[in-house]
């Protein structure tokens, strides 16, 4: 009883100082309210989040396209010379887009093609991947807490510590060759091959992400009325039809969330992949990210304009998908209404 009697005398004592604090607050925005109207509270409360914005996001980009305009290797503007146009015309001069060796700036598209092959596999996979997996856990099955966490745990882990692991798994005289030669198997180059290393790259890349996408989907399952369900176990609906009459176009809208940000990751593709094979064999798995940080940091004829273009264009590409995402949502939405 004494200690009921000290919580409830310290939270009377708590909500007392709240109290008081709020009503000191509450006398300034009070008079703001009144000067400034319902409209002008709103841009009050809006203004840290836009400076914020501004600074991290919208300042650095008008900043990079200046970058784009302009050449040389320095990284201060004001040692670099205008050039207008000319990064963009280097990067589009071709003869032939499906080739790049008749580019002028080969690595670029050959690093835009293995992203855009890497982009349609992996996302396919990915999705997939995700789709059963949520599937599976959102059934009645034993320990369904434990494996919903054990696939959401990748999702936690670092992405340079993800390439890590794998790599000590795919290496040479890694985990993988060991279980292998212990089967009386071959030991194979992974990440030395060219094909391999492509495929690694893409299987990593959807083990680290695929919780975060079954997550959102398990959301959406749950989110589906049992009564539906019940009502086609009563006409004696095979399961394969519950799940294409039901199932798929109630989770329509969930499913097209994790196909945009599915793409817009996927595009973005560096740290996982940069840590796994840095880019090699060859330019095998070279992406447009690594391809951007090398042209702009790490070369020793770096180009800083060049780099800054390329990151425009992906910008660009990556606008144009949450444009996409944008106009699906709304119209799944109209479907919804109707």
């Amino acid at each position: 009883m004494k200690a009921n009697g000290l919580l409830s005398a310290s939270q009377s004592v708590l909500m007392a100082v709240v109290s008081r604090v709020m009503g000191i607050v509450d006398v300034p925005l009070r008079y703001l309210q009144r000067k400034a109207g319902q409209n002008g509270m709103a841009a009050f409360f809006l203004a840290p989040n836009m400076a914020i914005f501004a600074v991290f996001v919208l300042v650095p980009f008008v900043i990079n396209f200046v970058y784009s305009l302009t050449g040389g290797s320095a990284i201060f503007l004001s040692e670099r010379s205008f050039v207008g146009a000319e990064q963009y015309r280097e990067i589009f001069a071709c003869g032939n887009y499906l080739d790049p060796n008749t580019c002028k700036q080969d690595v670029f598209w050959i690093a835009a093609g293995n992203t855009a092959a890497f982009v349609v596999l992996q996302v396919s996979l990915m999705i997939v991947a995700a789709l059963i997996t949520a599937l599976i856990l959102n059934r009645e099955i034993i320990g369904r807490g434990f494996w919903r966490a054990v696939f959401f745990f990748p999702v936690l882990l670092s992405p340079v510590v993800t390439g890590l692991i794998w790599r000590w798994i795919f290496q040479r005289q890694g985990v993988l060759n060991a279980v292998m030669q212990g089967l009386g198997l071959e030991p194979h180059d992974w990440l030395t091959e060219r094909n391999s290393a492509f495929f690694a790259s893409i299987g990593v890349s959807i083990w680290a992400h695929v919780g975060f996408y079954t997550l959102i989907l398990l959301a959406g399952l749950q989110a589906i009325p049992k009564d539906l369900y019940e009502a086609a176990q009563m006409d004696g609906t095979s399961r394969s039809r519950v799940f294409w009459r039901i199932t798929l176009p109630l989770l329509m809208p969930n499913l097209i969330v994790v196909l945009v940000l599915a793409l817009i990751r996927a595009v973005q593709i560096f740290d996982e992949a940069f840590v796994l094979t840095h880019g090699g064999p060859g330019t095998s798995t070279m992406y447009l990210v690594q391809y951007i940080y090398e042209t702009g940091f790490a070369s020793e004829l770096r180009n800083p304009g060049l780099a800054a273009a390329a990151s425009i264009l992906m910008g660009a590409v990556l606008v144009v998908l949450t444009l996409v995402q944008m106009a699906a949502s709304r119209r799944s939405e109209k479907k919804g209404a109707r």
